[in-house]
């Protein structure tokens, strides 16, 4: 029987340790959210902020983009792995070093030397030159450069991505901050709005009652209530100062006042989110993407160790040059050389399966690692739509009940002022609507921050033509 040859076997020890699993994808072929929630139309996810139509909030995440350390590291570590990736493609390529050596000694001897003979004297001056440049290239033929250069075309791309999705992380935090400042906006606006109106009635209770139409226990309660809404202005302004100096660093700009960030007290519409598929999350979404491309470096890394059980040939080619100036003597030569060399693993063997199983297991790591990126991409999106739908339905209710509630509360004023209704039931009539308006606001705005995440939850915020270069990402 013919036995197989040492590199057949080889070649089938790293085949076999070679295979590996393809990631499973598969994701519905829809969302199950509420077609509310994602209305047809083309609506840009690049730049997704701008369709908020406010210029305020395209001002700071702009600056946010530019100035944030968080984005300026991700640049700065993509700047890094693009340089690495030119260090592991240029070890395939030729390398080698010039050197030069040169030497003076001047030298007395005092005894043992033939003065007279030439050469047999060793004192005087002598000098000693010499040149090399030598040349250590290994010869590709199993294709190692090109395994080497996919993960490291790889590793860019993953950095890539991450710099794109800090950005959009970015983008979010701040619009999510701003979004929050703006509630925190309207709940001020309503407390100072509250306090006036407690003032107010706190002057007719006292009117009344010093015309003995009324009780003086009526204008203590009122009294009391307004101190409650005077200290809730009073931790409310604390609370949108935090939240716009949180904006101030968020956008890179510390030492600023935080009167520096307008701050509207109104809420709008959120824009409409476009229909997608669940599928172009893996087109768009950076994470997913990254995980892709760390899966790609991997199976190149896996590759380089399989060809790490083959041959390796070196071409060792070199040029040399010497001189040589003794009292009496000289000498200058010059040479070149070229020579190769092969090494066979043989006893490294062992170690070479071992590196190779632990790359093996690395890559199934990242295989793992990419379907939880796409899972956990399906279900932030999809949660995402489908809790906006049912907040844009919670803002419909609300608003149409604070509308009722407000006409309500304006009746029973009315009817206070002119005697026909007591302080209780006017106070009742104005907590009921107080209450209903702070519902109103904060659903309004939790739209607007569940319309942010589904953005960022459908890859918004990433330009698939547009990466940035060197240059751009300084």
């Amino acid at each position: 029987m013919r036995s197989a040859s040492p590199f057949a076997v080889l070649a089938s020890l790293a085949l076999a340790a070679c295979a590996t699993a393809k990631p499973d994808l598969r994701l519905p072929v829809a969302y199950e959210a509420p077609a509310s929630a994602a209305p047809a139309g083309s609506v840009a996810l690049d730049r997704w902020w701008v369709n908020f139509n406010d210029a305020e909030l395209t001002g700071l995440i702009d600056q946010a983009l530019v100035a944030n350390p968080d984005a300026k590291t991700a640049a700065a570590r993509l700047r890094e792995v693009r340089a690495q990736r030119i260090g592991a493609i240029l070890q395939y390529t030729p390398q080698g070093d010039a050197s030069f050596q040169g030497r003076k000694t001047n030298t007395r001897q005092l005894s043992g030397a033939v003065a007279d003979i030439p050469g047999f004297s060793t004192s005087g001056a002598s000098e000693a030159y010499s040149g090399a440049f030598n040349v250590s290239w290994e010869i590709d033929l199993f294709g190692r450069a090109f395994a080497a250069t996919r993960a490291a075309n790889a590793e860019v791309a993953a950095a890539r991505f991450n710099y794109e999705g800090a950005r959009a992380s970015l983008a979010a935090n701040v619009a999510d901050s701003y979004f929050q400042a703006r509630g925190l906006a309207i709940q001020l606006a309503d407390a100072r709005e509250t306090a006036r109106i407690q003032r107010n009635l706190y002057d007719v209770a006292t009117r009344r009652a010093e015309v003995g139409i009324a009780a003086t226990a009526d204008a203590d309660r009122v009294a009391g209530d307004l101190s409650q809404a005077d200290a809730q202005v009073a931790a409310l302004e604390a609370q949108l100062q935090v939240e716009r100096r949180a904006l101030l660093i968020l956008t890179g700009r510390v030492v600023e006042p935080t009167a520096n960030i307008a701050v509207a007290p109104n809420v709008g519409q959120p824009p409409a989110i476009p229909q997608t598929i669940p599928g172009d999350l893996l087109a768009r979404r950076p994470d997913v993407r990254q995980a892709r491309a760390k899966l790609a470096s991997a199976l190149g890394q896996q590759d380089t160790a399989a060809l790490a059980f083959l041959p390796t040939l070196q071409f060792t080619p070199g040029l040399g040059y010497s001189r040589i100036i003794q009292p009496g003597f000289k000498s200058e030569s010059q040479n070149w050389s070229w020579g190769g060399s092969i090494t066979q693993p043989v006893l490294s063997i062992p170690r070479l399966i071992a590196d190779l199983r632990t790359q093996k297991a690395r890559t199934d790591q990242a295989i793992f690692a990419y379907e939880k990126a796409v899972q956990t991409a399906f279900q932030e999106s999809e949660s995402a739509l489908v809790n906006l739908d049912a907040d844009k339905r919670r803002v419909a209710l609300l608003t149409d009940g604070e509308a009722r509630a407000a006409r309500s509360y304006k009746a029973s004023r009315m009817g206070y002022d002119r005697g026909l209704n007591d302080l209780q039931t006017t106070l009742s009539a104005e907590q009921s609507w107080r209450a209903t308006r702070a519902q109103l606001t904060a659903a309004q705005v939790q739209a607007l921050r569940r319309s942010v995440q589904a953005y960022k939850a459908l890859g918004g915020g990433w330009q698939a033509q547009d990466f940035p270069t060197d240059r751009q990402a300084r």
